[in-house]
């Protein structure tokens, strides 16, 4: 089944039909034709962006916290990351989320990140928790650690973990890294 709140356009097409029948219609019965009449499809295609913006969906709230994360990355600030990560995080190498943001501010301490572009990301959900897999390309800043001793980009493939807090939003409770330059990876990596 569509959900209207995601995309609208499953509205929009109805709107279409909705319009060539109302056309049929007024071609039919010309005695019947109002000027109101062709205002129904513009009002379904209002309906339908207006559901999308005013309903965020889980899916929505979701993603806004990946780009948070992307954004904070990329301008190498540890608050807003830290806002996104759940009290009780955990992952493979870090044992609370006092560890990764001591591991966060360590490495972004110092320029690092010129630009992260997201490729892809697929997300699964069921509430009350959300995994997505996230495909980007991390541009390296050209005097920073990486670039300089490594390569200038690296691409990456990230596991998120979400879980679903009282007050409807969603933070991330762990985060595994899968790939670098599509060779297997783990945190223990990221020295």
């Amino acid at each position: 089944m569509f959900d209207f709140f995601e995309q609208p356009y499953t509205l929009v097409g109805a709107a279409v039909l909705v319009l060539f029948g109302m056309l049929t219609f007024r071609s039919v019965l010309p005695e019947k034709r109002r000027w109101w009449q062709l205002l129904v499809p513009a009002l379904v295609v209002a309906a339908a962006f207006g559901m999308d913006l005013a309903v965020r969906t889980d899916l929505e709230k979701i993603n806004a916290v990946i780009n948070t994360c992307i954004k904070a990355v990329e301008e190498e600030d540890c608050n807003a990351i830290e806002a996104i990560i759940a009290e009780d995080y955990r992952d493979s190498y870090h044992n609370t989320k006092r560890d990764l943001m001591r591991h966060c501010r360590t490495r972004l301490s110092q320029p690092l990140v010129e630009k992260n572009k997201k490729r892809a990301c697929l997300v699964q959900l069921s509430p009350p928790n959300a995994t997505a897999t996230l495909f980007a390309t991390i541009i390296f800043e050209k005097d920073s650690y990486v670039s300089v001793n490594y390569k200038a980009w690296l691409m990456v493939k990230v596991r998120f973990s979400f879980q679903e807090q009282p007050d409807k939003t969603w933070l991330i409770n762990r985060i595994e890294i899968l790939e670098l330059d599509r060779q297997p990876a783990n945190w223990s990596q990221i020295r």
